[in-house]
């Protein structure tokens, strides 16, 4: 799981060592889960230091959301980070102590769409999550690879009219003159008038490889699942072998 989050992009780590009731407790046994894991994710790439370690139990409740009677060695976990370093005793606390991610509201819209309903008294409303960027009333938008275009009417989420949807945001929006038939899940909604999403007949990927029973070479042909669309793709050439950590 730490491997695939590294790959997917995930930087900020928790270990949470549960079960501590069934070792009675035991400093040995989670000081030794520590060093195992910490050279486990060290290999992946994460930093251990940046990663707190908490010793719970789930079933007792211990060092979950108040700190434990039972483990009086703990004497707390600790993460340093580019933004200073933080410590706490329960996981609750380690929740909390997580960095919030920039959401990049200024970059293009790209909306990827999770499905198209036709509404009655309403017309057609595509729902999808804003990646990034800015979704709004009035904006004039493109539908890639559809190449269709056309004007938002209002934009929803959890049935409240928006003033605009921002990255994150799972919305629903109102289009006009657009069919069901026009549009689909897997197409992106972009601003027609800010970079627009485009159709690609091509692009340079970089691949980690989990788990792969052959051997993988040009002219391999995957099916590719990039946010909502999943469509057949060939490897026209492979370029170089990188290192997963860097």
């Amino acid at each position: 799981h730490a491997l695939l989050a590294f790959t997917l992009g995930v930087r900020q780590l928790i270990v949470a060592i549960n079960k501590m009731d069934t070792t009675k407790w035991s400093q040995d046994r989670y000081n030794e889960i520590v060093k195992e894991v910490s050279g486990f994710i060290k290999k992946i790439g994460f930093n251990p230091k940046s990663v707190p370690f908490v010793p719970i139990s789930g079933w007792h409740g211990d060092n979950m959301l108040e700190e434990s009677n039972n483990m009086p060695w703990f004497k707390g976990w600790n993460k340093e980070t580019k933004a200073g370093a933080k410590t706490g005793k329960t996981l609750l606390e380690a929740i909390d102590a997580i960095e919030p991610p920039v959401r990049p509201s200024d970059k293009p819209l790209r909306l990827p769409l999770q499905d198209v309903y036709k509404i009655g008294g309403i017309g057609t409303v595509p729902v999808g999550r804003v990646e990034t960027g800015v979704i709004k009333a009035g904006m004039v938008v493109n539908f890639a690879p559809a190449a269709v275009t056309t004007e938002v009417k209002s934009v929803e989420m959890h049935h409240e009219t928006l003033t605009e949807g921002l990255p994150g945001d799972n919305v629903g929006f109102n289009v006009k003159n657009v069919s069901v038939k026009d549009i689909r899940r897997g197409n992106v909604c972009s601003d027609s008038k800010n970079d627009p999403a485009k159709e690609s007949a091509s692009f340079t990927a970089q691949v980690i490889i989990l788990n792969h029973p052959g051997q993988i070479s040009a002219g391999y042909a995957p099916v590719l699942d990039c946010h909502t669309a999943h469509i057949a793709c060939k490897f026209s050439e492979l370029i170089e072998k990188i290192d997963r950590r860097s």
